[in-house]
């Protein structure tokens, strides 16, 4: 990918505003269930604040070397940057003042996006029914649903969709997201996971178009594809792919159509494996932001193919000529071989008739 155009889109784009971003409405303490692998920001406006983390998988105390876990970038006076959070990431994030006063303590659940499960409303399928905790037979595990995301097309049918968390809820008690609520007790069922329900929508356009084009990518004919990624693309907004200016669905893709282009559920479709070339374009809240036009691998120059098989072709040259000398050679000794066997032969012939006449003369005298 080109640097120069991300350059200009990081420029026109604060670069916060490429990931979701998740606060405690008027709260200092919430919780919250969210999808690993999609970068999460956690806003903690304080000047030198500190921050503390507790991942309840690990059984470990409370730690503040947040600097020494790779994918968390500390964004001093602001918050954190969370990349591609991991389910075992599932814990407390703690962000206190420099007089050690709390400011803000987010309780997330990273629910694993690999077990998502997607369902299409157009295609009559249902989400997961409710179930009953295996523990103490009174805990009921749900799907907490979050409101439906804005259409991803206007003006044209289009499609929204709406995620939901894997929710426990005890009698009498507020309902907690799964895996917060299950602490590190190791157990999983196939109901607990979380979902992705799809519909049809349609809206009119209200937005301007302004995009920036790609156009390097190359499918390479060793790997057959390629991925391509949605500038600010997430599964948290609404995201439209478009191939040469023909929409993909999730209803497609879910009807399991042969397609030559394939949306990643995990997130959300931000990203697009293509395997063969055309015109892509990427919507994020309907506005187009990237026009994509991959091309294929270029065979390889024939004047190089040339120069690279040049000494294959001078040995397998000096092959044949040794070859043919060889083919000449037995068949100069074969036909040697027949004159003098045909002279032979006919030496032999005309020796007995000598031989009669001679012994006629005798007789003559």
């Amino acid at each position: 990918m080109l640097a120069t155009p991300w350059l200009l889109l990081s420029l026109a784009i604060p670069a916060l505003d490429f990931h979701m971003t998740f606060s405690c409405p008027n709260e200092n303490q919430c919780q919250k269930a969210l999808l690993s692998d999609n970068d999460i920001f956690l806003p903690c406006n304080s000047s030198g604040a500190q921050w503390y983390f507790f991942f309840l998988q690990d059984k470990a105390s409370w730690s503040n070397k947040v600097s020494r876990v790779s994918n968390i970038e500390i964004i001093p006076g602001t918050g954190i940057l969370i990349r591609d959070p991991a389910p075992s990431q599932t814990g407390f994030y703690h962000c206190q003042d420099t007089n050690g006063i709390q400011v803000v303590q987010y309780e997330i659940d990273f629910q694993d996006a690999s077990t998502l499960h997607i369902t299409h409303r157009g295609l009559g399928q249902k989400p997961l029914q409710n179930e009953t905790l295996s523990l103490g037979g009174t805990e009921l595990i749900f799907t907490h649903w979050e409101p439906w995301q804005d259409c991803n097309r206007c003006g044209e049918p289009g499609e929204r969709k709406r995620l939901g968390y894997c929710y426990i809820k005890e009698p009498l008690q507020e309902p907690m997201p799964c895996w917060l609520y299950l602490g590190n007790l190791k157990m999983w069922s196939s109901r607990m996971r979380p979902e992705m329900q799809v519909e049809a929508c349609q809206v009119p356009c209200k937005y301007p178009v302004d995009f920036i084009t790609f156009d390097n990518y190359e499918i390479r004919e060793d790997l057959g594809s390629v991925w391509l990624t949605c500038p600010r693309g997430s599964i948290y907004r609404p995201i439209l792919w478009e191939v040469n200016d023909i929409p993909l669905t999730w209803q497609s893709q879910l009807s399991n159509q042969v397609l030559s282009s394939i949306l990643e559920p995990t997130n959300g479709g931000r990203q697009l494996q293509v395997f063969q070339p055309a015109i892509y374009k990427c919507f994020v809240k309907q506005e187009l932001m990237a026009r994509f036009n991959p091309r294929p691998f270029p065979d390889v120059p024939e004047t190089l193919q040339q120069e690279e098989a040049g000494p294959q072709l001078e040995s397998r040259e000096a092959r044949k000529g040794k070859a043919r000398s060889v083919l000449k050679g037995l068949k100069l000794m074969l036909l040697v071989g027949i004159f003098l066997g045909l002279l032979g032969l006919l030496l032999k012939l005309c020796h007995p008739s000598q031989h009669k006449r001679s012994d006629q003369v005798l007789l003559v005298k």
